[in-house]
């Protein structure tokens, strides 16, 4: 079962982005350590989609640099 994408952005503030907001269901995440704003598109409770599972994992292990 696909993760919801509250938890995704539990992680991204955990690992220390800060959400600079968006447009309608877009939220931008931003980090120091990491070069590009992560963007998660979707309600809180809508069902992550694999590709922004990855997009999230790979910026946390960014930020650990």
């Amino acid at each position: 079962m696909p993760r919801k994408i509250r938890y995704l952005i539990e992680d991204l503030k955990k690992a220390g982005f800060v959400d600079r907001g968006g447009k309608g269901s877009h939220r931008n995440f931003t980090h120091p350590n990491v070069r590009k704003p992560v963007t998660v598109s979707g309600k809180i409770g809508d069902d992550a989609l694999h590709y922004q599972e990855r997009a999230i994992r790979l910026a946390i292990e960014e930020s650990k640099k």
